[in-house]
C-alpha cells in the first residue's frame, strides 16, 4: 500500500524537526515502513495496518504542534505511550503496558503476570519465580522500558549471574564482552521488541540502559532506576544479598528465576529460595509464584516442562 501524508504548514521544519530529526525519531517506530520526504508530502508505502497506525499517530504530533512552540523527542514518545497511570495499573494488571517496535500491544497474557505487574506498581521489590516461558523476564523489561519513556526513572540496569549452562566462558572467543553477551543476549532480544534499534544502541552507548554480568553491580548504589535481576536461581545467598543492597532511592528492583534450572556446581548454593524466604514478609516485597500453566511459549513446551519435573 502507498499514501501521501500532506503537511498543512509553510515550514515542514516546524513539525519534522531540524534535518528531519523530529520525523526520523518518528519513523524509527515502523521499521517495516519505507517514508519518504518530499517538502510538505510525506509518502509512506509498507503495509496497510502499519501505515493506518502511523497516520493516526502523526496526526496526533500535528496537534501536539499546535500547542507548542516546537516538538521535541519526548513529544513523540509521549505519542507512543498508551497513558495509563500507575493507579490504573495497581488496580488491574491487565492494561497495556506499551507497543512493541511493530505496534503489537504488550500486556499480561495469564493471570499471574497481571499479578506481577500490579506487585511492580504496588511494591518496591518484586520476585517473578517459575518455570521457563512463563514471561518473567520479557513482562519484566516491558514494565522497566515503560517506566523509562514515562521518564519515572533515568535508568534501566539489566543483570545475570555469568553461569555456565554446562560450557565454558574460557573456551568462547572474543574479549570479556564478547565472551558475556550470549549470556546477556535474552535481555537483549526482550529490549529489541520494544525499543527501535536505533535509539536502543544510543541508549545503551550513554548509558541510559546497561546490561551487565552480576559481578559488576559490586560497589554501586542504583537510584532512579528499573533494575532486572535475570536467572537469579544462579546465585547464591551472598550474591543476592550484594544485589539487593544496591538499591537506591527511587528504585524498582525485579528478581526473576526459575529453582528448577540452577546451574551452579552444586544446587544446593542457590540463594534464590532461600532470599525470598527471608525477605518475603518485609512490607514493600512482593513475590509472585509462576507453575505450568502460565506458560507462554510454544504449548509443547508446558507438556517437556510437566515431564522433566516427573522425572
Amino acid at each position: 500500500m502507498k499514501k501521501t501524508i500532506r503537511l498543512n504548514t509553510s515550514d515542514p521544519v516546524e513539525i519534522l524537526g531540524a534535518g528531519n530529526r523530529i520525523l526520523n525519531e518518528f519513523c524509527s517506530y515502523y521499521p517495516g515502513l519505507k517514508v519518504t520526504d518530499k517538502g510538505l508530502d510525506i509518502v509512506l508505502e509498507g503495509d496497510e495496518s502499519q501505515i493506518e497506525d502511523f497516520t493516526v499517530r502523526f496526526a496526533r504530533l500535528v496537534q501536539t504542534r499546535h500547542h507548542k512552540p516546537s516538538l521535541t523527542t519526548y513529544d513523540v514518545q509521549d505519542i507512543f505511550d498508551d497513558g495509563t497511570s500507575a493507579e490504573q495499573f495497581r488496580q488491574s494488571g491487565n492494561a497495556v503496558i506499551l507497543h512493541t517496535t511493530e505496534g503489537k500491544p504488550v500486556r499480561a497474557r495469564n493471570h499471574n503476570q497481571e499479578e506481577m505487574v500490579k506487585a511492580y506498581f504496588n511494591n518496591d521489590l518484586v520476585f517473578a519465580v517459575g518455570p521457563a516461558g512463563t514471561g518473567k523476564t520479557y513482562i519484566a523489561i516491558a514494565l522497566a522500558v515503560r517506566a523509562l519513556k514515562n521518564r519515572e526513572i533515568k535508568r534501566i540496569i539489566l543483570t545475570r549471574p555469568a553461569v555456565e549452562a554446562g560450557e565454558r566462558l574460557g573456551f568462547l572467543p572474543g574479549d570479556l564482552k564478547d565472551k558475556l553477551d550470549p549470556y546477556l543476549q535474552p535481555l537483549y532480544d526482550a529490549l529489541g521488541d520494544m525499543i527501535p534499534s536505533r535509539k536502543l544502541q544510543e541508549f545503551i552507548e550513554n548509558g541510559t540502559i546497561q546490561i551487565a554480568p552480576l559481578a559488576y553491580m559490586r560497589g554501586r548504589t542504583l537510584d532512579r532506576a528499573c533494575v532486572i535481576l535475570d536467572e537469579a536461581q544462579n546465585t547464591n545467598l551472598g550474591q543476592l544479598k550484594m544485589f539487593l543492597t544496591r538499591m537506591g532511592a527511587n528504585a524498582k528492583f525485579i528478581v526473576t528465576g526459575d529453582a528448577s534450572q540452577v546451574d551452579l556446581p552444586r544446587k544446593e548454593d542457590s540463594g534464590l529460595l532461600r532470599g525470598i524466604e527471608l525477605t518475603g514478609k518485609l512490607k514493600g516485597v512482593a513475590t509472585i509464584s509462576f507453575n505450568e500453566e502460565d506458560i507462554v511459549r510454544h504449548p509443547l513446551v508446558s507438556k517437556i516442562v510437566k515431564a522433566f519435573d516427573k522425572a
